[in-house]
C-alpha cells in the first residue's frame, strides 16, 4: 500500500492505495480545506494562523497513516509552500507534526505527477492529450502522448489569489469576472501555441475545482451539460446573478468552496478561450495518484529520477566510464564509513554521476557550473531537496571545504564529502584498484589506510592526499594516511 499528502494551497489532502493489478485502487481519501495561500499576508510571509491549522491538520493525518501498513509514504508541497518567504520556518514545524519528510516540489515536478496520474488512470495507450490542472496556487498545462511526456508548464495563477484579487470582499458581478479572466488571459497567451487542439486529441481536467465545476454545470443542466465555452460562460451568469459568494447555493457546490472556486472559473474560461479548447473531460486523478504511481514504480525499480540522470549525462556529453567509476567508488567508500543510514547514499551515486556536467560550460571551476546546473535543472523526479544536496555534494569535490564548512557538521553529509572526494581523486590519479582493499574510517578524525603499491605504482597519489589533508585540516579535521602493505 501507497500513500501519498499533498499539501495543496487551497487544502491538503491524503491518498492511501493499493496496486491492484494495472490500476492504483484508493482505499482512503481525506480532504481538509486549509486554504494555505490565503494565509500570505501582503509580505509573502504564513501567518500564524495559517500554520498553526495546517499543523493540526498534519498531525490528524498521522494518526491516520498510523492506522495502515504502508510500503511507502511521500509528502509533497505546491504553490504556496514554493512561494512562502517564511517556509523555512514553517517546514520544520509541518515535517515534525506529520513525522515525515516534506518535499517541495517545482511546478514543472507537480505537471509531471499530475499527467503520471492521469495517464495511468486512462486505458488509452498513445493517445495525444491536453491534461489542465487549476491549483490553489498555481496552474499546470501538460501534453503528452500515452505515458509519456512531451511538454509541461506550471504558471504562477490559481484560484485563491485570483478570487481574492478580482472578487474583492466576496462580490460577483460581471466586470470582475471579466477582469479576472482577462487578467488570466494574459498569463496563458504566450505559452499557448504548443498547446493548440492540433497538437492533441483529448483534453483532460484533473484538478478539484476543474472536476467540481463540472459537477456543477452537470447537476444544474447548465449549458450542453459539458465542460465547453457554452456551459462555462452560463455557469459565470449564475454566479453573477447571485451577487456574491455567501449567497451562491446551487447542487454540487460545497459552500466552503464558493469563495475560491469564482477564481478557478475565470482561469478555466481564459484557459477555453485562449488555448480553443471545445469541450475538457474532467478525471477523477492527478498529482496523489501520480505521486502514489511515482512510488510504485521506484518500488519496481522504474526509477525516474535515474532516466533524468542518464538524460543528462547525454545531453552535456560526460564521459560516462569516469563517471560511473566515480559513482560507484564514492558509494563503496561511503558504505565504508558505516553512515547512521542509507539516506543519502543515491543522491551522492547521482552526484557521482553528474560531477563532470559542468566541463559543458568551462573546465575553469567546472565544479561551481556543475553545482548551478544541478541546483536548479529541471530533473524530472527530483524534489528541490534532492537537488540541493546534490548540489552541495557537487560544489564540495574539489577546492576548499570551507565553502560548505556548516554543512559539514552533520556526519553523514562529511562522510558523503569525503567518500566523493576521495573517489574522484582516485579517478584523476588514474587508481582502478579494487577500493575495498583500502581501509577508510571517519569520527572524529579521518584515518585512511591505503596500499603502499598504490602510491608506487601513481606517483601523483601522494601530491594528492597531501593537498586532500590540508583542506580537511583547514575545517579542523585531522586526516591521516597510513602506507600498507
Amino acid at each position: 500500500m501507497y500513500a501519498a499528502v499533498d499539501l495543496g494551497s487551497n487544502s491538503f489532502r491524503l491518498h492511501i492505495g493499493k496496486h491492484d493489478g494495472d490500476a492504483i485502487r484508493v482505499l482512503k481519501s481525506v480532504r481538509d480545506p486549509i486554504r494555505l495561500a490565503a494565509g500570505l499576508d501582503a509580505n509573502g510571509n504564513l501567518s500564524e494562523a495559517a500554520m498553526q491549522s495546517a499543523l493540526a491538520c498534519l498531525r490528524n493525518f498521522r494518526a491516520m497513516l498510523a492506522g495502515y501498513e504502508l510500503d511507502a509514504v511521500r509528502v509533497v508541497a505546491t504553490s504556496a509552500m514554493r512561494v512562502a518567504r517564511n517556509g523555512a520556518i514553517f517546514l520544520p514545524l509541518a515535517e515534525q507534526a506529520i513525522g515525515l519528510p516534506i518535499e517541495i516540489i517545482s511546478g514543472e515536478e507537480e505537471g509531471r505527477l499530475i499527467y503520471m496520474g492521469v495517464a495511468n488512470s486512462l486505458a488509452v495507450p498513445g493517445e495525444r492529450r491536453l491534461v489542465l490542472d487549476i491549483g490553489g496556487g498555481s496552474t499546470e498545462l501538460i501534453l503528452g502522448r500515452g505515458q509519456d511526456i512531451e511538454r509541461v508548464e506550471s504558471f504562477s495563477i490559481g484560484t485563491v489569489k485570483q478570487s481574492l484579487s478580482f472578487f474583492v470582499g466576496g462580490r460577483v458581478d460581471a466586470p470582475s469576472f471579466e477582469a479576472a479572466i482577462l487578467s488570466a488571459r494574459s498569463h496563458f497567451e504566450d505559452a499557448a501555441p504548443p498547446y493548440h487542439p492540433q497538437f492533441w486529441k483529448s483534453a483532460y481536467g484533473s484538478s478539484g475545482t476543474i472536476r467540481t465545476i463540472a459537477d456543477i454545470i452537470a447537476k444544474n443542466a447548465l449549458g450542453d451539460g459539458a465542460l465547453s465555452a457554452a456551459s462555462l460562460d452560463a455557469l459565470k451568469r449564475r454566479f453573477i446573478e447571485f451577487g456574491h459568494v455567501a449567497n451562491i447555493d446551487m447542487p454540487g457546490l460545497k459552500a466552503d468552496r464558493a469563495g475560491t472556486i469564482v477564481g478557478g472559473l475565470a482561469i478555466l474560461i481564459a484557459l477555453v478561450r485562449e488555448l480553443d479548447i471545445e469541450v475538457i473531460t474532467p478525471i477523477e486523478a492527478g498529482l496523489r495518484m501520480g505521486v502514489m504511481w511515482d512510488l510504485y514504480l521506484r518500488s519496481t525499480k522504474r526509477d525516474r529520477r535515474e532516466q533524468s540522470v542518464q538524460g543528462y549525462l547525454e545531453k552535456f556529453h560526460v564521459d560516462e566510464g569516469r563517471a560511473r567509476r566515480v559513482a560507484e567508488n564514492a558509494v563503496a567508500m561511503f558504505n565504508q564509513l558505516k553512515p547512521s543510514s542509507d539516506a543519502l547514499a543515491k543522491c551522492l551515486r547521482w552526484s557521482g554521476l553528474l560531477h563532470e556536467v559542468g566541463m559543458a560550460v568551462s573546465q575553469t571551476g567546472y565544479h561551481k557550473h556543475a553545482a548551478y546546473i544541478v541546483e536548479n535543472a529541471d530533473l524530472p523526479g527530483f524534489t528541490t531537496r534532492e537537488q540541493r544536496i546534490m548540489s552541495k555534494l557537487i560544489m564540495a569535490q574539489k577546492g576548499n571545504l570551507r565553502k560548505i564548512s556548516d554543512a559539514l557538521a552533520e556526519p553523514d553529509f562529511a562522510k558523503a564529502v569525503l567518500a566523493l572526494r576521495l573517489a574522484i581523486l582516485f579517478m584523476h590519479a588514474r587508481i582502478e584498484a579494487d577500493i575495498s582493499e583500502l581501509r577508510l574510517r571517519m569520527k572524529s578524525r579521518i584515518e585512511l589506510d591505503i596500499k603502499r603499491d598504490w602510491v608506487a605504482h601513481h606517483p601523483t597519489v601522494s601530491f594528492w592526499m597531501e593537498k586532500e589533508q590540508e583542506m580537511w585540516d583547514e575545517v579542523g579535521v585531522d586526516f591521516s594516511i597510513r602506507a600498507t602493505a
